[in-house]
Protein backbone atom coordinates (compact mmCIF):
# COMPACT_ATOMS: atom_id res chain seq x y z
CA UNK A 1 0.00 0.00 0.00
CA UNK A 2 1.64 3.48 -1.12
CA UNK A 3 2.03 5.65 2.30
CA UNK A 4 2.15 8.88 0.32
CA UNK A 5 0.47 10.37 -2.38
CA UNK A 6 1.89 13.56 -3.69
CA UNK A 7 0.10 16.62 -5.50
CA UNK A 8 2.00 18.35 -8.52
CA UNK A 9 0.55 21.94 -8.64
CA UNK A 10 0.88 23.64 -11.37
CA UNK A 11 0.83 27.59 -11.67
CA UNK A 12 -1.43 28.77 -13.88
CA UNK A 13 0.36 32.48 -14.64
CA UNK A 14 2.70 31.74 -17.58
CA UNK A 15 6.69 32.85 -17.22
CA UNK A 16 7.26 34.94 -20.68
CA UNK A 17 10.65 33.23 -22.37
CA UNK A 18 13.71 34.86 -22.75
CA UNK A 19 13.08 36.63 -26.28
CA UNK A 20 12.78 40.07 -27.69
CA UNK A 21 9.31 41.12 -27.67
CA UNK A 22 9.48 44.50 -28.48
CA UNK A 23 11.19 46.63 -31.46
CA UNK A 24 14.07 48.35 -29.61
CA UNK A 25 15.41 50.56 -33.17
CA UNK A 26 12.59 51.80 -35.26
CA UNK A 27 12.52 55.25 -33.19
CA UNK A 28 15.74 55.65 -34.08
CA UNK A 29 15.09 55.83 -37.60
CA UNK A 30 13.35 58.43 -39.88
CA UNK A 31 10.14 56.62 -39.90
CA UNK A 32 7.20 57.51 -42.70
CA UNK A 33 3.53 56.25 -42.27
CA UNK A 34 1.86 55.11 -45.45
CA UNK A 35 -1.50 55.64 -46.31
CA UNK A 36 -1.83 53.64 -49.80
CA UNK A 37 0.65 52.30 -51.88
CA UNK A 38 3.82 49.48 -51.58
CA UNK A 39 6.48 51.75 -51.85
CA UNK A 40 7.37 55.21 -49.48
CA UNK A 41 9.92 57.83 -51.54
CA UNK A 42 11.94 59.66 -48.97
CA UNK A 43 13.70 63.20 -50.07
CA UNK A 44 17.07 63.75 -49.49
CA UNK A 45 17.95 67.34 -50.07
CA UNK A 46 21.29 69.33 -50.01
CA UNK A 47 23.48 71.89 -51.57
CA UNK A 48 25.59 69.24 -53.27
CA UNK A 49 28.89 68.41 -52.56
CA UNK A 50 30.38 71.37 -55.19
CA UNK A 51 28.44 73.97 -54.03
CA UNK A 52 30.66 77.44 -52.81
CA UNK A 53 29.24 80.48 -52.41
CA UNK A 54 29.62 82.84 -55.42
CA UNK A 55 30.32 86.74 -56.45
CA UNK A 56 28.58 88.49 -59.15
CA UNK A 57 29.66 88.13 -62.40
CA UNK A 58 31.08 90.78 -64.64
CA UNK A 59 27.80 90.78 -66.84
CA UNK A 60 25.89 91.87 -63.48
CA UNK A 61 24.11 88.53 -63.05
CA UNK A 62 24.68 86.09 -59.70
CA UNK A 63 25.77 82.60 -61.24
CA UNK A 64 22.95 80.36 -60.18
CA UNK A 65 22.93 76.55 -58.93
CA UNK A 66 20.27 74.12 -58.67
CA UNK A 67 19.82 71.89 -55.46
CA UNK A 68 21.13 68.25 -54.94
CA UNK A 69 18.00 66.03 -54.26
CA UNK A 70 17.78 62.42 -54.07
CA UNK A 71 14.85 60.49 -53.35
CA UNK A 72 15.28 56.68 -51.62
CA UNK A 73 12.31 54.17 -52.07
CA UNK A 74 11.41 52.32 -49.29
CA UNK A 75 9.36 49.06 -50.68
CA UNK A 76 6.75 47.86 -48.17
CA UNK A 77 6.35 44.00 -47.81
CA UNK A 78 4.02 42.29 -46.03
CA UNK A 79 4.71 40.42 -42.75
CA UNK A 80 2.44 38.00 -40.75
CA UNK A 81 3.01 35.49 -37.64
CA UNK A 82 0.06 33.33 -37.34
CA UNK A 83 -0.66 30.82 -33.99
CA UNK A 84 -3.44 28.58 -33.83
CA UNK A 85 -4.44 25.85 -31.43
CA UNK A 86 -7.29 23.57 -31.22
CA UNK A 87 -10.17 24.13 -28.22
CA UNK A 88 -9.14 21.01 -27.03
CA UNK A 89 -5.15 22.30 -26.57
CA UNK A 90 -5.88 25.35 -25.37
CA UNK A 91 -8.31 23.58 -22.43
CA UNK A 92 -6.00 21.10 -21.86
CA UNK A 93 -2.71 23.17 -21.38
CA UNK A 94 -1.26 24.70 -18.43
CA UNK A 95 -1.47 28.72 -18.76
CA UNK A 96 -3.93 31.02 -20.16
CA UNK A 97 -2.75 29.83 -24.21
CA UNK A 98 -5.13 32.77 -26.05
CA UNK A 99 -2.67 35.12 -24.27
CA UNK A 100 0.37 33.53 -25.07
CA UNK A 101 -0.49 33.23 -28.55
CA UNK A 102 -0.68 37.00 -28.59
CA UNK A 103 2.40 37.88 -27.14
CA UNK A 104 4.48 35.57 -28.83
CA UNK A 105 2.62 36.75 -32.56
CA UNK A 106 3.51 40.61 -31.64
CA UNK A 107 7.34 39.41 -30.69
CA UNK A 108 7.56 37.57 -33.90
CA UNK A 109 6.62 40.71 -36.21
CA UNK A 110 8.49 43.31 -33.82
CA UNK A 111 11.88 41.55 -34.34
CA UNK A 112 11.13 41.47 -37.74
CA UNK A 113 10.94 45.13 -37.77
CA UNK A 114 14.11 45.34 -36.07
CA UNK A 115 15.68 42.88 -38.00
CA UNK A 116 15.00 45.04 -41.39
CA UNK A 117 16.53 47.93 -40.18
CA UNK A 118 19.65 45.96 -39.22
CA UNK A 119 19.67 44.44 -43.01
CA UNK A 120 20.00 47.92 -44.36
CA UNK A 121 22.67 49.05 -41.54
CA UNK A 122 24.86 46.28 -42.49
CA UNK A 123 25.22 47.64 -46.02
CA UNK A 124 26.87 50.57 -44.52
CA UNK A 125 30.31 51.21 -45.91
CA UNK A 126 32.04 53.03 -43.74
CA UNK A 127 33.99 51.23 -40.51
CA UNK A 128 36.42 50.97 -37.75
CA UNK A 129 38.60 48.60 -39.44
CA UNK A 130 39.49 44.93 -38.13
CA UNK A 131 37.15 44.18 -35.45
CA UNK A 132 38.69 44.03 -31.76
CA UNK A 133 37.13 44.38 -28.20
CA UNK A 134 34.92 47.99 -27.60
CA UNK A 135 37.08 50.93 -26.38
CA UNK A 136 37.60 54.52 -26.91
CA UNK A 137 39.63 54.54 -30.07
CA UNK A 138 36.85 53.02 -31.95
CA UNK A 139 34.11 55.21 -30.35
CA UNK A 140 36.11 57.78 -31.47
CA UNK A 141 36.96 56.84 -35.06
CA UNK A 142 33.49 56.23 -35.44
CA UNK A 143 32.67 59.74 -33.96
CA UNK A 144 34.56 61.56 -36.00
CA UNK A 145 33.88 59.90 -39.17
CA UNK A 146 30.73 60.82 -38.90
CA UNK A 147 31.52 64.49 -38.07
CA UNK A 148 34.39 64.54 -41.46
CA UNK A 149 30.88 63.47 -43.32
CA UNK A 150 29.36 66.61 -41.93
CA UNK A 151 26.82 64.63 -39.77
CA UNK A 152 25.62 67.14 -37.03
CA UNK A 153 25.50 65.82 -33.60
CA UNK A 154 22.22 67.41 -33.06
CA UNK A 155 21.24 64.80 -30.65
CA UNK A 156 19.90 62.73 -33.38
CA UNK A 157 22.90 60.09 -33.23
CA UNK A 158 22.15 57.04 -32.36
CA UNK A 159 24.80 53.58 -31.50
CA UNK A 160 23.21 50.28 -31.83
CA UNK A 161 25.47 47.69 -29.99
CA UNK A 162 25.65 44.32 -28.51
CA UNK A 163 25.89 42.81 -25.35
CA UNK A 164 29.65 41.95 -25.21
CA UNK A 165 30.01 45.83 -26.77
CA UNK A 166 28.59 47.21 -23.51
CA UNK A 167 30.16 45.10 -21.26
CA UNK A 168 33.69 46.42 -22.69
CA UNK A 169 32.82 49.92 -22.35
CA UNK A 170 31.47 49.50 -19.11
CA UNK A 171 34.75 47.60 -17.98
CA UNK A 172 37.18 49.56 -19.95
CA UNK A 173 36.25 53.05 -20.26
CA UNK A 174 35.83 54.48 -16.85
CA UNK A 175 33.35 57.64 -18.55
CA UNK A 176 30.67 55.13 -20.04
CA UNK A 177 30.21 53.75 -16.10
CA UNK A 178 30.67 56.85 -14.63
CA UNK A 179 26.89 58.67 -13.56
CA UNK A 180 29.04 61.58 -13.93
CA UNK A 181 29.23 61.45 -17.82
CA UNK A 182 26.48 59.26 -18.65
CA UNK A 183 22.94 62.07 -18.87
CA UNK A 184 20.46 58.69 -19.01
CA UNK A 185 21.28 55.50 -17.82
CA UNK A 186 19.64 52.09 -17.45
CA UNK A 187 19.79 52.00 -13.68
CA UNK A 188 17.46 51.76 -10.66
CA UNK A 189 16.12 55.58 -9.97
CA UNK A 190 17.73 57.17 -12.78
CA UNK A 191 14.99 57.26 -15.25
CA UNK A 192 11.31 55.80 -14.81
CA UNK A 193 10.96 55.73 -18.43
CA UNK A 194 13.43 52.89 -18.54
CA UNK A 195 11.53 50.36 -16.75
CA UNK A 196 9.55 48.00 -19.02
CA UNK A 197 10.24 49.44 -22.08
CA UNK A 198 13.47 49.35 -24.21
CA UNK A 199 15.83 52.17 -23.38
CA UNK A 200 19.08 53.98 -23.80
CA UNK A 201 22.30 55.78 -22.09
CA UNK A 202 23.06 58.80 -23.41
CA UNK A 203 26.39 59.35 -23.96
CA UNK A 204 29.00 61.48 -25.65
CA UNK A 205 25.91 62.92 -27.25
CA UNK A 206 25.20 59.72 -28.93
CA UNK A 207 22.02 57.30 -27.69
CA UNK A 208 23.10 54.09 -26.97
CA UNK A 209 20.83 51.23 -27.78
CA UNK A 210 22.05 47.25 -26.60
CA UNK A 211 20.47 44.92 -28.62
CA UNK A 212 20.64 41.27 -28.75
CA UNK A 213 20.44 40.62 -32.25
CA UNK A 214 23.16 42.19 -34.06
CA UNK A 215 24.75 40.51 -37.23
CA UNK A 216 27.95 38.45 -36.19
CA UNK A 217 30.02 38.58 -39.09
CA UNK A 218 32.28 36.32 -38.32
CA UNK A 219 31.39 33.31 -36.09
CA UNK A 220 31.29 33.11 -31.96
CA UNK A 221 30.56 37.06 -31.89
CA UNK A 222 33.76 37.44 -33.36
CA UNK A 223 32.81 39.98 -35.56
CA UNK A 224 29.57 41.61 -34.58
CA UNK A 225 28.61 44.55 -36.74
CA UNK A 226 27.76 47.26 -34.38
CA UNK A 227 26.55 50.78 -35.52
CA UNK A 228 26.77 54.48 -34.90
CA UNK A 229 24.29 56.43 -37.09
CA UNK A 230 22.45 59.68 -37.93
CA UNK A 231 18.50 59.21 -37.60
CA UNK A 232 18.32 60.65 -40.80
CA UNK A 233 20.73 57.81 -42.57
CA UNK A 234 17.75 55.39 -42.35
CA UNK A 235 14.05 55.57 -43.93
CA UNK A 236 11.69 52.99 -42.49
CA UNK A 237 7.57 53.04 -43.45
CA UNK A 238 4.54 51.10 -42.43
CA UNK A 239 1.14 51.21 -43.08
CA UNK A 240 -0.58 53.90 -41.04
CA UNK A 241 -2.59 51.55 -39.30
CA UNK A 242 0.82 50.06 -37.78
CA UNK A 243 1.00 46.66 -36.45
CA UNK A 244 -2.11 45.06 -36.52
CA UNK A 245 -2.95 42.29 -33.76
CA UNK A 246 -5.91 40.14 -34.19
CA UNK A 247 -7.30 37.32 -32.16
CA UNK A 248 -10.41 34.78 -33.14
CA UNK A 249 -11.91 31.66 -32.73
CA UNK A 250 -13.49 29.20 -36.19
CA UNK A 251 -16.13 27.82 -35.09
CA UNK A 252 -16.42 25.38 -37.71
CA UNK A 253 -12.87 23.11 -36.90
CA UNK A 254 -12.47 24.68 -33.51
CA UNK A 255 -9.75 26.48 -32.98
CA UNK A 256 -8.34 29.16 -31.87
CA UNK A 257 -5.95 31.81 -33.46
CA UNK A 258 -3.66 34.80 -32.85
CA UNK A 259 -2.23 36.88 -35.86
CA UNK A 260 0.36 39.73 -35.91
CA UNK A 261 0.49 41.70 -39.53
CA UNK A 262 2.64 44.53 -40.15
CA UNK A 263 3.65 46.13 -44.03
CA UNK A 264 7.22 47.65 -43.98
CA UNK A 265 9.95 48.66 -45.57
CA UNK A 266 13.12 50.04 -44.98
CA UNK A 267 15.98 51.94 -46.57
CA UNK A 268 19.11 53.44 -46.45
CA UNK A 269 19.03 57.36 -47.01
CA UNK A 270 22.62 58.79 -46.27
CA UNK A 271 25.82 56.27 -46.50
CA UNK A 272 27.74 58.91 -45.39
CA UNK A 273 25.61 59.28 -41.70
CA UNK A 274 26.54 55.63 -41.11
CA UNK A 275 29.89 53.59 -39.75
CA UNK A 276 29.67 50.42 -39.26
CA UNK A 277 31.62 49.44 -35.66
CA UNK A 278 32.81 45.99 -35.77
CA UNK A 279 33.86 44.05 -32.67
CA UNK A 280 35.00 40.74 -31.26
CA UNK A 281 33.16 39.83 -28.28
CA UNK A 282 34.00 36.26 -28.55
CA UNK A 283 35.60 36.47 -25.53
CA UNK A 284 32.45 37.09 -23.49
CA UNK A 285 31.16 34.19 -25.06
CA UNK A 286 29.27 31.32 -22.49
CA UNK A 287 30.52 27.88 -22.64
Amino acid sequence: MAETAFQIQYRQEFIAGFEQRQSIVRDSTTTEAVIKGNRATFLVADSGPNATAVTRGINGMIPARGDNLQQPVATLVEWHDLVRKTTFNVFASQGNQRAIMQQTSMGVVNRKIDNDIITVLDTATLNTGVATTANMTMVNIAKASLGNGGVPFDGNIWALISPGFESYLMTNVAQFSSADYVTRKPFPGADPAWSDQPGFYQWLGVKWIVHPNLTDGGSGLSSEQCFMYHKSAIGHAYNSDDLQALAGYDEEQDYSWARCTIFMGSVKLQNAGMIMMKHDGSALVAT
